[in-house]
């Protein structure tokens, strides 16, 4: 805890209490100039002077109580509906407003589960069947939910093997799972495969569309080949969409989406014994802000068919532009062909690391995105980033051509920080490593650790050092021993799968 750090005596000046928030923000990113490819959805100047206006009109309500706030909860029921009719649901649809992708996510989780519960209450370990390229905020309700996380690998194209996903259904699972489209290389998992598969098993399936469902409903009607992945596939029984991405909402505002209310009521939590009175709460928190709900309702209002269709045109069409121009650098090859504006590239030079690519582009002021499992440069376009496609991609020719030049930067900064933490293969110890960056950053003194000093303090883990110390040697020596490990757990889980009689 930091000492000094305490609430004023006297408060501070509107005037000085300001001017020290706006130069506070000279260090964040910045988004506004379009050097930022994700975190922020802007819908231009005088659409978000709207947002702001219509938040502070509702800043201080509290929708704890919809009884006490008809309004908010007006606004609510009509987000609802107007997402549920993009997504060609039918009167019978319902569903939630969420503070973002990962409560709506959690809430479908939740609702699987005690769905199974009710119906099913031998289950006692419940799973859920998964893309290895879902969002993490599955995994994530999975460690909150006590549900067993069960991911499938991925065909050629970056999406599920619907067969392998088959094969690992067992009488425990609750749920099934994709994307529309998955966020690493942008697309859309076989949605209708799924939904069959899901109805013959008679099992829900959750479409994740949070960062999706406010876009491609558009691009669909401007003549974009879009396959059906909504309520118009039989098999799919609940929808997340995010109202604060495409949707150009303000922060804190999503959309869960279910069937009909067989499923929605298996959300909900009821407790009727708290001295305190009845409580019932339709989502995760007990406070929800207003704003959120009312700058969700405003935007929507604002937009309107013709305002999404004009941005979706814009996005994809830089999209479009920004793909032809990394299609044309050589060394670089585009991960699978997005559905939409979620664009992944990676090397296929051996002198160009794409580590280093990100890091000479960091230098150029661009807020860059890594990924891994295969390492590649992720960016999420926007209408904000119409106007920079062409800087961008100069940008990066210089960039790829720099690291060309100087295949040393593969081993120097960020680059070589991100190559050993992908690298790595006792994922455990990766664990340890960001652990360590989160102790440092909610820690006394608030603290973010130097990324590339990973393996090189005092403190750190030994097998760390290890890597820190003898590099891509002691990278196979891991590998080898990971190898093993892995083979070893194989051969235990199938023997136990004929023990039991089913897969494991």
């Amino acid at each position: 805890m930091k000492k000094d750090v305490q609430i004023p005596a006297t408060g501070l000046p509107k005037s000085e209490l300001l001017a020290v928030m706006k130069a506070m923000k000279g260090d964040d990113a910045d988004w506004k100039s379009g050097r930022v490819w994700s975190l922020v959805y802007h819908g231009g100047d005088r659409h978000e002077k709207l947002l702001k206006e219509a938040y502070s009109l509702f800043i201080s309500e509290n929708f704890l109580s919809p009884m006490a706030f008809r309004s908010l909860k007006r606004m609510e029921t009509e987000v609802v509906a107007m997402t549920a009719n993009m997504l060609h649901g039918d009167e019978q649809v319902v569903g939630a407003m969420t503070s973002g992708g990962t409560e709506s996510i959690l809430m479908a989780v939740k609702a699987c589960r005690d769905r199974a519960r009710s119906k099913k209450p031998w289950i006692l370990w419940p799973e859920m069947v998964v893309p290895r390229s879902i969002h993490v905020a599955f995994e994530k309700a999975a460690h909150y939910l006590g549900v067993k996380f069960v991911p499938v690998p991925l065909r050629d194209d970056f999406r599920v093997d619907v067969g392998a996903m088959k094969r690992r259904i067992t009488h425990s699972t609750v749920m099934l799972a994709a994307s529309a489209p998955q966020f690493p290389q942008g697309v859309i998992d076989p949605i209708g495969e799924i939904g069959r598969l899901a109805l013959n098993k008679k099992i829900p399936f959750h479409v994740d569309s949070c960062i999706g469902g406010f876009l491609l409903p558009w691009l669909e009607q401007l003549g974009h080949k879009v396959a059906p992945f909504d309520f118009r596939v039989p098999g799919v029984t609940s929808i997340s969409a995010d109202v604060h991405k495409y949707g150009y909402a303000s922060k804190g505002a999503s959309v869960i989406l279910y069937r009909d209310m067989e499923y929605l009521k298996h959300q909900f939590f009821i407790s009727t014994n708290w001295p305190g009175g009845i409580y019932a709460s339709a989502s995760m928190p007990g406070t929800r802000p207003g704003g959120a709900i009312a700058a969700a309702w405003a935007a929507m209002r604002y937009m309107g068919r013709a305002g999404y269709l004009r941005m979706a045109k814009k996005t994809i069409r830089a999209t479009a532009k920004l793909l032809d121009g990394i299609d044309s650098i050589d060394e670089l090859m585009v991960l699978g062909e997005p559905d939409m504006s979620l664009v992944a590239y990676a090397s296929k030079h051996k002198d160009v690391d794409i580590y280093a690519v990100a890091d000479q582009l960091e230098k150029k002021g661009w807020h860059t995105d890594r990924q891994q499992h295969p390492a590649s440069i992720h960016v999420t376009v926007t209408s904000n980033h119409a106007v920079v496609i062409d800087t961008y991609l100069s940008d990066l020719r210089e960039a790829v051509a720099h690291v060309k030049a100087h295949p040393d930067l593969a081993h120097e900064g960020n680059a070589a920080m991100y190559g050993m933490m992908a690298k790595l293969p006792v994922r455990g110890m990766v664990k340890l490593a960001v652990r360590k960056v989160m102790e440092g950053m909610y820690g006394p003194e608030g603290r973010v650790p130097d990324l590339g000093s990973l393996g090189a303090g005092e403190d750190d883990d030994p097998l760390l050092k290890l890597v820190d110390r003898y590099g891509s040697a002691a990278l196979k020596l891991l590998g080898r021993v990971e190898e093993a490990k892995q083979d070893l757990k194989e051969k235990i889980e199938s023997a136990l799968g004929r023990l039991v009689g089913r897969e494991v």
